[in-house]
Parts: structure tokens; sequence; C-alpha cells
């Protein structure tokens, strides 16, 4: 069994990460309902504003706010990384959920993100940091798996992975996948970013 903390220390950072975004999210979305007037210290300007973002049905996909899933899913993964560092050996079954999970909630954090470019046009940063920190853990787990071959690939397969991994490929397409956000919210929104 290949073993590496590595994944775990980027999943339990991007974890708390999201976590502490979610959190405050969660506090900001209080302060509006006390007071709509309220003016949170995320709201920079015309296109960073996360009072517009909250008010919109996006915010509550499932008929409650979005940072509640964030509050309960970011505490599980910062627990997974926590076992992962602690070395403690993973079932498949549970890998392999850990995979599918992960993946539907960076699934779901892209959508909103999208939603919140070209739909909204209104950017929340707290969201944002969501998205980035998503991603960093779906990458992870997903690494974890290759590098454990949790998927069950043949010998040939598995070797082409290893090596692909290895090389740092992965990171690689990772820190590009970033970059092309990042460059997606700069082409549509440009200099209004920093207005």
């Amino acid at each position: 069994m290949r073993k590496s903390v590595t994944p775990f220390i980027v999943m339990l950072l991007a974890g708390i990460v999201a976590l502490a975004a979610a959190f405050t999210l969660t506090v900001n979305k209080f302060d509006v309902l006390q007071n709509p007037d309220t003016v949170l210290a995320c709201s920079v300007n015309l296109v960073l504003d996360c009072s517009t973002v909250m008010s919109t049905w996006q915010s509550e996909v499932f008929g409650f706010p979005n940072m509640v899933i964030g509050l309960m899913a970011f505490a599980s993964v910062i627990t997974i990384a926590v076992l992962g560092l602690a070395r403690t050996v993973f079932p498949r079954w549970f890998l392999v959920a850990g995979s599918i999970g992960f993946f539907l909630g960076a699934i779901f954090s892209y959508w909103l993100f999208f939603q919140s470019v070209y739909a909204i046009q209104i950017l929340c940063p707290w969201c944002l940091l969501v998205t980035a920190s998503t991603t960093l853990i779906f990458s992870s787990m997903l690494h974890v798996n290759l590098k454990q071959n949790t998927y069950g690939f043949k010998k040939k397969v598995d070797a082409k992975i290893q090596k692909f991994l290895d090389a740092g490929y992965h990171q690689m397409i990772v820190i590009a996948w970033l970059a092309l956000m990042v460059a997606l919210v700069v082409l549509k929104f440009g200099a209004d970013l920093f207005a």
C-alpha cells in the first residue's frame, strides 16, 4: 500500500480554510438577517459583494443557506485529513465513497462559481475561497486514490498512473485549473474587480 501524507496535509489546510470561510459566511448571514442594512467586510465594491450574492436564490439551493452544507462537509474533510495524517488504513469502500462525495462537492462548488460569475455577475470573496479549497480537497482525495490504486486499475495502467503522479503532472493540472478560473474571473470583470 503506497502511502503519502502530503495529500492529507493539503486536504487538511484546504478544509480548515473552507470551514473558516463557511463559518464566516454563516455569521455574516445572521448579521444580514438581523440588520438588512449592514455592510459586510466582504462587500468591497460592486463586483465583490457577499451581501448581494447572499440575497439570491442560488445561495439557498436546497431551501436553506448553502454555508450550512459547508459547515458539515468541511468538518468531515478535516476529520478525514487528520485520520489520513495518522496513517489510518481506510477501507476501499470508504475511499471510493469519499471520492464520490468530494467530486459532488466540487461539482456543486463550481456550479455556484459559474452562477456567480455569469448569472449573478457579482462575486463573494469567501465563496471564491471555498471553490479553490474544494478543488484542492477533491484533487487531494483523487491523488490518494490513484496512488493507492483504489479503483483497481490493471498493472500496466497503474504503472503509467504512478509515473504520471511521480512526475508531478497531477499538481500541475490542478495549478493550471485554478489559474484558468482566475483568468475567467479577470476576463469577465477586468479592472472592476479593483474599483
